[in-house]
């Protein structure tokens, strides 16, 4: 799915060939989150629930992975340990893709879906990188998961990659744990949506 094919609600659009979300109020039918994005250098994206026909894209996103782009183990290399992680985290989690002119640039999911503290998990192609992609696509998370009712999320980073600490911080994600390998943090989703996933329209509506 190209980021043209996003339907516009109510026919508004945007010079980058989105819906304009400034004029969108809201309506039961609206995601926790708007699905339109623009990123840190003007290209228009969308991030939407994963689909399975997906699959195939996102897959192929995983193989051209930078191996040292890797981090704590993820995401794997061969074919087959790809297969099977995908397979376990679209049948146990709920996933959402980033998605640009050029096909999936991103993945993230939070599992098990039905678990009340599910785990965060989020990657972006290194082609993609400091963008602002991956804190959107956490937002989404987020803001999906508080409207399905999870108690909160977690997640595990290594402690030398400060750059993502610092973004999961700026989420409102707190450290729980740390010692020389995993930091453990963890979002508090009881009380209201966290302003960081609140909906892209400047509103308190959803949009």
């Amino acid at each position: 799915m190209g980021e043209t094919d996003v339907d516009r609600p109510n026919g508004a659009s945007g010079s980058d060939g989105f819906w304009d979300a400034s004029r969108c109020v809201g309506t039961p039918q609206c995601p926790p989150r708007c699905p339109r994005f623009v990123s840190k250098d003007g290209r228009g994206l969308v991030v939407r629930p994963y689909d399975d026909a997906d699959r195939d894209a996102l897959a192929e996103m995983y193989r051209d992975y930078d191996p040292d782009a890797r981090s704590m183990g993820l995401p794997p290399t061969d074919e087959a340990h790809i297969t099977e992680w995908l397979s376990n985290l679209v049948d146990r989690g709920r996933n959402f893709v980033a998605v640009a002119d050029r096909g999936i640039v991103g993945h993230a999911a939070y599992v098990a879906s039905d678990d009340p503290e599910p785990e965060l998990a989020v990657f972006v192609h290194q082609d993609s990188h400091d963008r602002g992609i991956g804190t959107e696509l956490c937002r989404h998370v987020v803001a999906d998961a508080a409207d399905a009712g999870r108690e909160a999320l977690v997640l595990h980073v290594a402690p030398d990659n400060q750059r993502a600490v610092h973004v999961y911080r700026e989420l409102g994600f707190e450290t729980v744990s740390s010692d020389g390998a995993d930091t453990k943090m963890r979002l508090d989703l009881t009380p209201p949506v966290p302003p960081a996933a609140r909906p892209t329209t400047g509103t308190e509506s959803r949009g």
